[in-house]
């Protein structure tokens, strides 16, 4: 590849200013065009940001300045525009949730590896400080052989703050593909791929009433289960208990809780960078902060530039698509097996990314 990955983005709604400011911070991005359905606003986001506008989605995809595309279009939207970039020979990274089902990221995978070309999805928090200081103390044995895990994300439901509340509770919507990606990602990350999956689901309302406005004191119904409790048996022998939810006020639970047998590690919030962990060995009731042990100031767009630098030397990038894969499949069986009323052994398996050396710049991911 030439010195820098020149990037395509379709998508300009609000996700794509945090991308176009992560991006800034590496050297081997250049963005270079950006598409969306709505013309006005892909112009006026070209012109804000000294971009190309694109044109339609498929001029994008097309143009010869772009060897990556960045997917940041609605879920449902994903697997299709994922399909046109890797047939027209552009490396993809797809916001999350990578696709809606485990066949069709399946397919994407295929797809990839046939046409040697890279493919990635978010989230890529776990390749910030916050994270991968936590990766390092489990590898360093400092909490000494993994145990358990719990994670919690329970909250009252998106109705209370966002304009357009609605697909949060159709297919592909609710709480595990909403927010399981950030915490499954950080999981997998932390402990490996998991092996089996038991949960039980629950829809608790069928009709939300938005409070946000400009809809303020609309119904939506609710077409999915909105209340999840799911058992992760890894393959490397810690068990998991995840609870995800939209039905509950806020907590003060942790958000991921990494029992070993010398120590335990409370894992900052998988949906940020750069958040502390705290850790309490073995015999003791406090909990002291973790210096961070890597460079922090990471945004969104690291996944992207992790492909960048896994380009220039040849080795696998961290946002991989696999690793996507197996999250859709394990969010896609905590739901099956609460319908099924089994448990659900898991097909796929993916590579603990590798993790982030410690004595780099957060500019760069490589020595």
């Amino acid at each position: 590849m030439s010195d820098t990955l020149k990037v395509g983005l379709i998508g300009c709604g609000k996700i794509s200013g945090a991308y176009f400011e992560g991006c800034q911070n590496y050297p081997i991005i250049e963005l270079t065009a950006c598409a969306d359905l709505n013309v006005d606003l892909a112009r006026k986001t070209a012109t804000d940001h000294g971009l190309a506008f694109g044109g339609s989605t498929e001029d994008l995809i097309a143009r010869d300045d772009v060897d990556l595309i960045v997917n940041l279009t609605i879920p449902a939207a994903h697997t299709a525009i994922n399909h046109a970039a890797l047939a027209a020979g552009k490396h993809v990274y797809c916001e999350k949730p990578f696709a809606l089902t485990a066949s069709e990221t399946a397919a994407l995978v295929s797809q990839a590896a046939t046409a040697n070309l890279r493919l990635g999805s978010a989230p890529d928090t776990f390749l910030g400080a916050g994270l991968q200081t936590a990766r390092k103390l489990i590898d360093d044995g400092v909490i000494g052989t993994p145990v358990a895990a719990t994670a919690f994300m329970l909250c009252p439901g998106h109705e209370t703050w966002h304009p357009n509340p609605d697909f949060y509770y159709k297919f592909g919507g609710g709480p595990m593909f909403d927010m399981g990606p950030y915490y499954l990602t950080a999981l997998v990350n932390l402990l490996g791929p998991v092996a089996r999956v038991t949960g039980s689901a629950r829809k608790t309302f069928a009709e939300r009433t938005i409070t946000s406005e400009p809809r303020a004191g609309e119904k939506v119904t609710v077409d999915i289960p909105t209340h999840f409790s799911t058992t992760l048996e890894f393959s490397g022998g810690p068990i998991g208990t995840m609870v995800m939810s939209f039905d509950t006020p806020k907590t003060n639970l942790p958000n991921i809780v990494i029992h070993g047998t010398a120590g335990t590690l409370r894992v900052c919030d998988p949906n940020r960078f750069d958040d502390p962990c705290f850790f309490s060995p073995a015999g003791s009731d406090k909990f002291d902060p973790v210096p961070m042990t890597h460079a922090e100031g990471r945004g969104r767009g690291s996944g992207v530039a992790d492909i960048g630098h896994a380009l220039r030397s040849g080795r696998p990038h961290r946002t991989d698509g696999r690793l996507a894969h197996h999250v859709v499949e394990l969010m896609e069986a905590a739901t099956r097996s609460s319908d099924e009323g089994r448990h659900i052994t898991i097909e796929s398996t993916c590579d603990r990314p590798a993790p982030v050396p410690a004595n780099i710049a957060s500019s760069v991911f490589e020595d």
